[in-house]
């Protein structure tokens, strides 16, 4: 069969290479893809973003099944479109991203089918939301409403950075533009920025994802990231830095307790709500030291930098599983479906351009990148190919993963694999997976 993946990124690169390992398929194209997708003789890039000539191909082509990896065609509505002209595609619609396009739709969501999550507030008036700060003092979590390529979250530990986040994400001090943030409509159909103002909890984060045909879900093996641009997770947020899997902070009881407590309930409301939720869900969790839940966000897709190290320990044929998530019909239907796991942990280590994450410098020869191996793997994901040269084109540039016995031998062999590779002012965090290693 023919697979087409939608994207340009790590999580594309990684989906697009395991599914390339299933027997059933002949053909993977990846619209539009980057340097390492067209680096790859088995992969296909395809310049192609407008909706209507991403189906048109499909039709053509005789697409079998069409994944979307990132944030952006969910929120246009890019399944809507293709299940509209017969086209099988893997991924939410519309209506059902918006727990992700929306931060204040999410939040409400929760509230309303009782998902545990962080008292919240939602302003467009920087005055109101000023004075709630005031009020509620700090630490405080400052969000973006819209779609912000993981960056819109400022966790402010002083009142000062609290108000100067509030002003840069509704545009009052004229910097809203360098965030990226894609608005979303306000009652007069206008885009308007939005903030979401949470309060702080503490704990440690996991990231918990599943896969979903509407009814059934299936979880896929638990990861963790590092948002945070520096060491000793310092410094500002960023899309994420390096992740590993499995996350130990994930016990089979915080296991039992997410998929009782978030997944289902997300899944059983968004039923209630009139829609029917397919495709991958990400419930970004933090855990107390009671091993209590609480939901920090939802993602309509997988994570990235987490799929990378996920897909690395996958056994399963992943096609078969999103083929079963699609067909009602399906032999083996998803409720049956059990992923088989690589014993290995696996560790993915993001290697970001000069300035990132306030801004990104492109054109920046790679060299050094190795050649790929059985336990050690470079995705590329803000990469293009230039001549002879594989050049950078974004911040986050590549994410360098190995598998080992242990996770600290996976990082081990992840940050051996990286040592090769060179690119002018490229940033790296040195302690992907520092908290698992030393629980």
């Amino acid at each position: 069969m023919k697979v087409l993946v939608i994207g340009s990124g790590g999580r594309e690169h990684a989906i697009a290479w395991k599914l390339l390992q299933s027997a059933r398929v002949k053909t993977v194209y990846v619209a539009p893809g980057n340097g390492g997708t067209a680096l790859d003789g088995r992969l296909h890039n395809l310049p192609l973003s407008d909706f209507n000539e991403l189906a048109e191909f499909a039709v053509r082509e005789k697409i079998a099944l069409t994944v979307v990896g990132p944030e952006g065609p969910l929120a246009g509505g890019i399944v809507d479109f293709f299940r509209a002209r017969g086209l099988r595609i893997f991924g939410p619609t519309q209506a059902a991203a918006q727990l992700e396009s929306s931060k204040a739709h999410a939040k409400a969501f929760m509230a309303r089918h009782q998902i545990p999550t962080a008292s919240y507030e939602a302003f467009t008036d920087g005055a109101a939301a000023h004075a709630y700060v005031d009020a509620h003092g700090a630490p405080i979590v400052i969000k973006a409403d819209g779609l912000a390529a993981g960056k819109g979250v400022v966790v402010a530990t002083t009142l000062a950075q609290a108000h100067e986040a509030i002003d840069w994400m509704l545009g009052t001090d004229g910097a809203a533009n360098t965030l990226g943030v894609q608005h979303n409509a306000g009652a007069d159909g206008q885009a308007q920025p939005r903030v979401v103002i949470e309060s702080f909890l503490e704990g440690e984060e996991a990231s918990f994802i599943v896969l979903c045909d509407g009814k059934n879900v299936v979880p896929l093996a638990t990861s963790q990231d590092h948002k945070r641009l520096l060491d000793g997770d310092e410094g500002p947020n960023t899309g994420g830095m390096g992740a590993y899997s499995p996350a130990p902070v994930v016990t089979p009881e915080v296991h039992a307790r997410a998929m009782r407590e978030v997944i289902m309930p997300t899944i059983r409301g968004m039923e209630k709500d009139g829609i029917n939720y397919t495709g991958f869900l990400y419930a970004g969790l933090m855990i107390d030291s009671q091993g209590r839940v609480k939901t920090l966000e939802f993602n309509c897709r997988m994570g990235d930098p987490e799929t990378q190290p996920i897909m690395m320990r996958l056994k399963s044929d992943l096609v078969d599983v999103l083929m079963a998530a699609t067909d009602p019909h399906a032999t083996v239907p998803l409720q049956d479906v059990e992923l088989q796991w690589d014993r290995q942990s696996a560790v993915g280590v993001v290697m970001a351009s000069h300035g990132y994450p306030a801004s990104s410098r492109s054109g920046d020869v790679i060299s050094g990148l190795p050649a790929d191996g059985e336990d050690a793997m470079v995705f590329h994901a803000a990469t293009k190919e230039d001549g002879s040269h594989v050049v950078t084109s974004g911040g986050r540039v590549l994410c360098v993963c190995a598998l080992g016995g242990t996770l600290k031998l996976a990082q081990q062999k992840a940050y051996e694999a990286l040592n090769h590779i060179q690119f002018d002012g490229m940033q790296f965090r040195r302690d992907i997976g520092y908290r698992a290693i030393q629980r």
